[in-house]
């Protein structure tokens, strides 16, 4: 055993090294994001049901008629700022779902669509209860 060389790597082992974990990142990210239109709908249709149900509360609370307007593309509470959707989720079925003071509601079904995936979100007129079930 030599006294004089030293233990450690060397540049050719450190370079080799680099190159591989170089070219290891470029096949991930030539992969992209995971992107799942599943993923998509079920987040869409918990943010529409989240804010459906903010916006009986808040019929509630104040005491006066709450509106959330809908398009294909987004949803909004009147008087709030709009909500968007994924660009791979459509919105179909009311335009707009009103609730009154007393909890009650205009009623009314949303599907909530991506792919292969249907949702719907259901409101109760009576009662203003929203729900959702997935269609097949």
């Amino acid at each position: 055993m030599n006294p004089r060389r030293e233990a450690g790597f060397s540049l050719l082992e450190m370079i080799v090294v680099l190159v591989i974990l170089g070219l290891a990142l470029g096949l991930v990210l030539a992969r992209g994001p995971m992107h799942s239109t599943r993923l998509d709908a079920q987040v869409a249709v918990r943010d529409l049901v989240g804010t459906l149900r903010l916006a009986r509360g808040r019929a509630i609370a104040e005491d006066r008629p709450v509106t959330v307007a809908l398009s294909a593309n987004l949803y909004q509470i009147e008087g709030s700022a709009a909500q968007r959707v994924p660009s791979d989720v459509t919105l179909t079925g009311n335009a707009a779902i009103r609730f009154a003071p007393d909890g009650s509601s205009s009623g009314g079904v949303i599907t909530v669509q991506a792919a292969a995936l249907r949702i719907a979100v259901l409101v109760d007129w009576l009662t203003g209860r929203v729900r959702t079930r997935e269609q097949p």
